[in-house]
C-alpha cells in the first residue's frame, strides 16, 4: 500500500513512524517532509498547502491512501480535492474542518447544541470590540477567528492589555485576515487537558489524554508557542472525568457536526479546561495536535492505519483501538529566540545511546548533514512505566542531541507530577 502524508513537522514524523509498523505499507511519501523525516519516508518537494501539486503527485504515483495532517490544507479543502480524484483520505472535508478554521463557527456550534464552553462575544468591528473590552471582566481571552499557527490567542490580564490585544489582531493585522473577526471570551481556570479522538462521523473513540506546555520558558512564562513539550496520560483526566466528557462534549460534538450536514471524519482534537463547574471546551482542532501526537502515538498498541481506514470507511465502531498503560514524555528542543527571531543552519548531531524516539520538526538535509531550519527543531519522546521515569528518560536523551543555539524547557511534566502528589 502506497501512502502519502501531507506535512513536514514533528507530528508528521510521529505519524509516519507509526504507519510504518503496518506490514501492508510498502511506501510512504511525505509532502514536503523534512530532513529528519527523510530517514523514514520519501520526501517530495510539494508544499503542504499545494493542493494541485498533491493531487498531481497522487495521480502520477498511484497513491492508495492519503493522510492530511496540518490545519491549513484541511481548511483549504485538500481532502475534498483528493477524494474527487478517487484517493481515499484520512482527515475531514473542508466543510467539517471549519470547526478549527473559524473560532466563531465553533463557539456558535457549542452554544446551539449546549456543549459546555466559556461565555463569549463576537466582533467584526474594532471600535465596538475596544469599547466592549474596556469594561469586560479581566483576565479575558481575545482570539483571532481564523488559523494563526497556534498563536492567535491572547490572554489579557488588564483592560489595557485587552485593548492592546484587540488592536494587535484587528488593527495591526498581526495574523492577517484571520483577525477580521475576533472572539472575546471568559477566562476559564483549572487544569488543561488535550484529548485527540478518532471519529468516522458517527462513532468517536478518544485516544489517551495528554498535557501540553505552550509557553516558551520554564514556569509557564514567556510567549505562547506551538508547544514546548507534552506528557501522557494527563493525571488530571480521571476515568470519571472522561465519562463526563464523552457524554457532554465528545459525542455531542460529533452529533452536532452531523446534524449541521458537516460530518467529521478523521482526528478531532479537544482542548479542554477542567473548571470548578466541570469540563469545558477551550478549542477544537481538526487534526492531530503537535506535539501531543508525539506522546500519544507511541502509547498506541493497536494499528494506526487500521484506525485511519475505519474513520474513512465508517467502521470505527467495529475497530479495536488500544493504548498502553505506560507513560510518555516529549521534550521539544528549539532554537533560542523561538517563537520570535532565531538563527538557523546549525548541524544536528546525536551521541550514541539515544534510546528515545526523536521526531524531527525543523531540519533540512544539506550535503549529507542535518541542519536546523525551524524554531521547534525536534522532539525527544521517552516511554516508561511511570511518569517520573518517562520524564527522566526524555531529559537524559535530550542531552545527547546537539545543535548550536539549542534551547529547551527543563520543567516539562512538573505540573503533572504535582497532580500525582496530590
Amino acid at each position: 500500500m502506497k501512502i502519502m502524508v501531507i506535512g513536514g513537522g514533528g507530528r508528521e514524523h510521529a505519524v509516519i513512524r507509526k504507519l510504518r509498523e503496518n506490514p501492508d505499507v510498502t511506501e510512504i511519501y511525505a509532502l514536503p517532509g523534512n530532513g529528519g523525516i527523510a530517514a523514514d519516508a520519501v520526501c517530495v518537494d510539494v508544499g503542504a498547502k499545494d493542493i494541485d501539486g498533491a493531487v498531481r503527485f497522487a495521480g502520477d504515483n498511484a497513491i492508495d491512501f492519503a493522510v492530511v495532517t496540518p490545519d491549513d490544507p484541511l481548511v483549504l479543502g485538500m481532502v475534498d480535492a483528493l477524494e474527487a480524484t478517487g484517493v481515499p483520505c484520512f482527515g475531514p472535508r473542508k466543510n467539517a474542518a471549519i470547526i478549527e478554521g473559524s473560532k466563531v463557527f465553533a463557539k456558535d456550534l457549542m452554544k446551539k447544541y449546549g456543549i459546555p464552553t466559556a461565555s463569549y462575544e463576537v466582533f467584526t468591528d474594532a471600535a465596538a470590540a475596544l469599547e466592549y473590552v474596556k469594561t469586560a471582566p479581566v483576565p479575558t481571552v481575545v482570539k483571532a477567528d481564523g488559523l494563526a499557527l497556534g498563536k492567535g490567542v491572547l490572554i489579557a490580564q488588564t483592560h489595557a492589555e485587552a485593548e492592546q490585544a484587540v488592536r494587535t489582531i484587528m488593527e495591526d493585522k498581526q495574523f492577517g485576515a484571520s483577525g477580521d473577526q475576533i472572539v472575546v471570551e471568559e477566562f476559564l481556570t483549572g487544569p488543561e487537558v488535550s484529548v485527540l479522538a478518532f471519529t468516522d462521523g458517527k462513532t468517536v473513540k478518544p485516544m489517551v489524554s495528554s498535557m501540553d506546555h505552550k509557553r516558551a520558558h520554564d514556569g509557564d512564562q514567556g510567549l505562547n508557542t506551538g508547544g514546548m513539550g507534552t506528557v501522557a496520560p494527563n493525571p488530571y483526566y480521571t476515568r470519571d472525568i472522561a465519562e463526563v466528557c464523552m457524554k457532554t462534549i465528545f459525542q455531542p460534538t460529533i452529533d452536532a457536526m452531523a446534524a449541521e450536514g458537516r460530518p467529521f471524519q478523521g482526528c478531532l482534537y479537544f482542548g479542554l479546561m477542567l473548571t470548578p463547574d466541570g469540563p469545558k471546551v477551550i478549542e477544537y482542532n481538526c487534526r492531530f495536535g503537535d506535539p501531543e501526537t508525539q506522546v500519544v502515538l507511541p502509547l498506541m498498541e493497536s494499528d494506526l492505519l487500521t484506525a485511519m481506514l475505519a474513520c474513512r470507511n465508517g467502521t470505527l465502531d467495529k475497530t479495536d483501538i488500544r493504548f498502553s498503560e505506560k507513560n510518555a514524555c516529549c521534550v521539544i528542543a528549539a532554537s533560542a529566540g523561538y517563537p520570535e527571531k532565531y538563527e538557523k543552519g546549525y548541524e544536528i548531531t546525536y551521541d550514541e545511546g539515544v534510546s528515545a524516539q526523536v521526531y524531527v520538526a525543523g531540519a533540512k538535509l544539506e550535503d549529507g548533514k542535518l541542519l536546523t531550519s525551524g524554531g521547534r527543531v525536534l522532539g525527544v519522546t521517552a516511554v516508561a512505566d511511570t511518569l517520573p521515569a518517562a520524564i527522566r528518560a526524555a531529559y537524559a536523551d535530550v542531552e545527547k542531541v546537539h545543535f548550536g543555539n539549542a534551547y529547551y524547557r527543563r520543567d516539562i511534566g512538573a505540573r503533572a507530577l504535582k497532580a500525582l502528589d496530590q
